[in-house]
């Protein structure tokens, strides 16, 4: 007998449709959470120079949440009924981002480029907030606590990089690699 990716239920008090729509939405965070993982643990080996350790050890506690928001976000899925796919080969297939720029570099370099990666996951969480809030609120509720914690490791990131008067070093970039050139 063939496996199905969704069964035929849900949650209780939720309609089977809306369950594995929820699912779905839920599929693509973990997408775009274990391609973070990845390039945070890719940052945290590549990073060098000024205030190496400080950053190198920043981004250790950083991972090790994402890959805890990963499980919760497919133990929901499973929850709901619908299989979670955790492989390279799905998310690689699903994803319409490019992989991150940035090789051996200075921390700000790392920084400024992973600001505007933080920036692109934190602006679909919030759209995937809003698509999912309509059907599910203990799902809503997850996703909520888990942008907030990215928010925070932003907020780590941008210390860095910001001056006094509130000015970020990687200012108006729209590239990783724009970023991390103006941060040089």
């Amino acid at each position: 007998m063939a496996a199905k990716a969704n069964a035929g239920f849900t949650v209780p008090g939720m309609t089977l449709a809306n369950g594995h729509k929820v699912a779905g939405a839920l599929q693509m965070r973990i997408h775009a959470f274990n391609d973070l993982q990845l390039t945070l643990k890719h940052a945290h080996w590549n990073v060098v120079g000024r205030d190496f350790i400080g950053v190198h050890e920043m981004l250790d506690p950083q991972i090790d949440l994402v890959r805890g928001m990963i499980d919760a976000l497919a133990e929901r899925m499973a929850t709901m009924g619908v299989a979670p796919n955790g492989l390279p080969g799905a998310l690689v297939a699903a994803r319409a981002w490019d992989d991150y720029e940035i090789g051996r570099a200075s921390t700000s370099e790392h920084l400024a480029a992973l600001d505007l990666v933080y920036t692109g996951v934190i602006t679909s969480m919030r759209k995937t907030i809003e698509e999912v809030g309509k059907l599910d609120p203990i799902t809503e509720d997850i996703l909520i606590g888990q942008t907030a914690a990215l928010e925070q490791f932003q907020w780590f990131m941008r210390s860095h990089l910001e001056n006094s008067a509130g000015d970020l070093a990687s200012g108006g970039a729209r590239t990783e690699k724009g970023a991390a050139k103006k941060a040089k």
